[in-house]
Protein backbone atom coordinates (compact mmCIF):
# COMPACT_ATOMS: atom_id res chain seq x y z
CA UNK A 1 0.00 0.00 0.00
CA UNK A 2 3.23 2.33 0.78
CA UNK A 3 4.97 1.75 -2.11
CA UNK A 4 1.45 2.91 -4.38
CA UNK A 5 0.67 5.53 -2.28
CA UNK A 6 4.26 7.04 -2.95
CA UNK A 7 5.30 5.77 -6.49
CA UNK A 8 5.21 9.42 -7.76
CA UNK A 9 7.38 10.45 -4.62
CA UNK A 10 10.52 10.37 -6.56
CA UNK A 11 9.71 11.55 -9.40
CA UNK A 12 8.61 14.67 -7.78
CA UNK A 13 11.81 15.56 -6.04
CA UNK A 14 11.92 18.88 -5.05
CA UNK A 15 8.52 19.69 -5.77
CA UNK A 16 6.82 19.77 -2.53
CA UNK A 17 3.55 20.50 -4.18
CA UNK A 18 4.20 18.11 -6.59
CA UNK A 19 4.51 15.52 -4.02
CA UNK A 20 1.46 16.47 -1.80
CA UNK A 21 -0.65 16.53 -4.83
CA UNK A 22 -0.05 12.58 -6.40
CA UNK A 23 -0.40 11.71 -2.77
CA UNK A 24 -3.73 12.67 -2.12
CA UNK A 25 -4.14 11.30 -5.49
CA UNK A 26 -2.91 8.10 -5.31
CA UNK A 27 -5.14 7.91 -1.80
CA UNK A 28 -8.39 8.96 -3.36
CA UNK A 29 -8.03 6.96 -6.50
CA UNK A 30 -8.91 3.51 -5.00
CA UNK A 31 -12.82 4.89 -4.50
CA UNK A 32 -13.13 4.98 -7.94
CA UNK A 33 -12.34 1.58 -8.07
CA UNK A 34 -14.94 -0.06 -5.48
CA UNK A 35 -18.60 1.33 -4.76
CA UNK A 36 -18.37 0.20 -1.13
CA UNK A 37 -15.20 2.01 -0.83
CA UNK A 38 -16.28 5.06 -2.79
CA UNK A 39 -19.28 5.49 -0.39
CA UNK A 40 -16.86 5.19 2.62
CA UNK A 41 -14.43 7.18 1.02
CA UNK A 42 -16.94 10.69 0.46
CA UNK A 43 -15.56 12.81 3.16
CA UNK A 44 -12.04 12.16 1.96
CA UNK A 45 -12.98 12.40 -1.85
CA UNK A 46 -15.13 16.12 -0.60
CA UNK A 47 -11.64 17.00 1.16
CA UNK A 48 -9.53 15.86 -2.04
CA UNK A 49 -11.60 18.05 -4.29
CA UNK A 50 -11.87 21.26 -2.07
CA UNK A 51 -8.15 21.18 -1.54
CA UNK A 52 -6.39 20.35 -4.94
CA UNK A 53 -8.98 21.53 -7.19
CA UNK A 54 -10.01 24.70 -5.30
CA UNK A 55 -7.34 25.61 -3.71
CA UNK A 56 -4.05 24.34 -5.42
CA UNK A 57 -6.14 24.78 -8.79
CA UNK A 58 -5.51 21.33 -10.03
CA UNK A 59 -8.05 19.79 -11.56
CA UNK A 60 -7.24 16.01 -11.64
CA UNK A 61 -10.29 13.40 -10.94
CA UNK A 62 -9.41 11.08 -8.95
CA UNK A 63 -10.82 8.24 -11.45
CA UNK A 64 -8.19 9.29 -13.98
CA UNK A 65 -5.87 6.53 -14.58
CA UNK A 66 -2.53 7.84 -14.04
CA UNK A 67 0.48 5.47 -14.45
CA UNK A 68 3.08 5.77 -11.97
CA UNK A 69 6.44 8.56 -11.89
CA UNK A 70 4.28 11.29 -12.50
CA UNK A 71 6.02 15.01 -12.59
CA UNK A 72 3.67 17.69 -12.10
CA UNK A 73 5.85 20.60 -12.38
CA UNK A 74 4.34 23.84 -11.83
CA UNK A 75 1.28 22.88 -10.36
CA UNK A 76 -1.03 25.33 -11.42
CA UNK A 77 -4.08 25.59 -13.72
CA UNK A 78 -3.75 21.37 -15.09
CA UNK A 79 -7.08 20.29 -15.71
CA UNK A 80 -7.14 16.60 -16.58
CA UNK A 81 -10.56 15.62 -18.08
CA UNK A 82 -11.12 12.00 -16.20
CA UNK A 83 -11.71 9.63 -18.63
CA UNK A 84 -8.10 10.74 -19.90
CA UNK A 85 -5.22 8.05 -19.58
CA UNK A 86 -2.01 8.72 -18.88
CA UNK A 87 1.36 6.86 -19.31
CA UNK A 88 4.29 6.28 -17.00
CA UNK A 89 7.03 8.73 -16.64
CA UNK A 90 5.26 11.36 -17.66
CA UNK A 91 6.11 15.02 -17.17
CA UNK A 92 3.22 18.14 -17.11
CA UNK A 93 4.48 21.78 -16.65
CA UNK A 94 1.20 23.90 -15.62
CA UNK A 95 -1.67 25.67 -17.62
CA UNK A 96 -2.22 22.32 -19.75
CA UNK A 97 -5.41 21.21 -20.91
CA UNK A 98 -6.57 17.46 -21.28
CA UNK A 99 -9.56 17.18 -22.44
CA UNK A 100 -12.70 16.01 -24.33
CA UNK A 101 -14.36 17.80 -27.39
CA UNK A 102 -18.17 18.26 -27.40
CA UNK A 103 -19.83 17.69 -30.75
CA UNK A 104 -22.24 19.99 -32.60
CA UNK A 105 -24.78 17.59 -31.46
CA UNK A 106 -24.05 18.01 -27.89
CA UNK A 107 -22.29 14.44 -27.70
CA UNK A 108 -18.90 14.00 -26.79
CA UNK A 109 -15.63 12.77 -28.02
CA UNK A 110 -13.50 10.34 -26.37
CA UNK A 111 -10.73 12.25 -23.95
CA UNK A 112 -6.42 12.03 -24.85
CA UNK A 113 -4.42 8.58 -24.16
CA UNK A 114 -1.16 10.02 -23.20
CA UNK A 115 1.54 6.95 -23.40
CA UNK A 116 5.18 6.59 -21.36
CA UNK A 117 7.51 9.13 -21.07
CA UNK A 118 5.45 12.07 -22.56
CA UNK A 119 6.73 15.71 -21.49
CA UNK A 120 4.39 18.39 -22.20
CA UNK A 121 5.78 22.29 -21.91
CA UNK A 122 2.97 25.10 -20.14
CA UNK A 123 0.19 25.54 -21.84
CA UNK A 124 -0.23 22.90 -23.79
CA UNK A 125 -3.99 21.67 -24.59
CA UNK A 126 -4.60 18.14 -26.26
CA UNK A 127 -8.15 18.17 -26.64
CA UNK A 128 -10.24 15.02 -28.21
CA UNK A 129 -9.74 11.77 -28.95
CA UNK A 130 -5.98 11.95 -29.98
CA UNK A 131 -3.30 8.77 -28.71
CA UNK A 132 0.05 10.78 -27.99
CA UNK A 133 2.92 8.07 -28.89
CA UNK A 134 5.66 6.90 -26.04
CA UNK A 135 8.89 8.56 -25.80
CA UNK A 136 7.11 12.15 -26.92
CA UNK A 137 7.98 15.99 -26.24
CA UNK A 138 5.76 18.52 -26.63
CA UNK A 139 6.11 22.05 -26.87
CA UNK A 140 5.04 25.20 -24.71
CA UNK A 141 1.52 26.64 -26.13
CA UNK A 142 0.98 23.36 -28.54
CA UNK A 143 -2.67 22.72 -29.51
CA UNK A 144 -2.68 19.00 -30.60
CA UNK A 145 -5.57 17.90 -31.91
CA UNK A 146 -4.23 14.96 -34.10
CA UNK A 147 -2.08 11.58 -32.70
CA UNK A 148 1.36 12.04 -31.91
CA UNK A 149 3.31 9.15 -33.27
CA UNK A 150 6.31 7.09 -31.08
CA UNK A 151 9.59 9.28 -30.66
CA UNK A 152 8.68 12.41 -31.71
CA UNK A 153 8.72 16.12 -30.63
CA UNK A 154 6.03 18.08 -31.78
CA UNK A 155 5.40 22.01 -31.61
CA UNK A 156 2.68 24.65 -32.70
CA UNK A 157 -0.50 25.27 -33.58
CA UNK A 158 -2.39 22.86 -34.40
CA UNK A 159 0.96 20.90 -33.42
CA UNK A 160 2.81 18.98 -36.09
CA UNK A 161 5.68 17.11 -35.56
CA UNK A 162 9.43 18.51 -36.25
CA UNK A 163 11.83 15.76 -35.16
CA UNK A 164 11.87 12.07 -34.83
CA UNK A 165 14.15 11.14 -31.32
CA UNK A 166 15.70 8.19 -30.16
CA UNK A 167 13.59 5.78 -28.12
CA UNK A 168 14.63 5.17 -24.60
CA UNK A 169 16.28 2.41 -23.54
CA UNK A 170 14.92 -0.16 -20.90
CA UNK A 171 18.49 -0.10 -19.14
CA UNK A 172 18.79 4.11 -18.83
CA UNK A 173 16.36 5.85 -16.66
CA UNK A 174 14.36 8.46 -17.25
CA UNK A 175 16.29 11.22 -15.56
CA UNK A 176 18.93 10.09 -17.20
CA UNK A 177 17.31 10.38 -20.56
CA UNK A 178 15.73 13.50 -20.02
CA UNK A 179 19.31 15.42 -19.16
CA UNK A 180 20.71 13.57 -22.27
CA UNK A 181 17.94 14.67 -24.76
CA UNK A 182 18.56 16.98 -27.28
CA UNK A 183 15.66 19.09 -28.38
Amino acid sequence: MLAYLFQDWNANKGNLKGRIVMLLFRFARPASLNKFLHILWLPYLAFYKILVEWFLCIELPHWTTVGKNFYLGHGQALVVNGCTIIGENCFFRHSTTLGNIRREDGTYSGSPVIGNNVELGSNVCIIGEVRVGNNVRIGAGSVVVKDIPDNSIAVGNPAKVIKTIAPIQNNISHEKELLNQVF
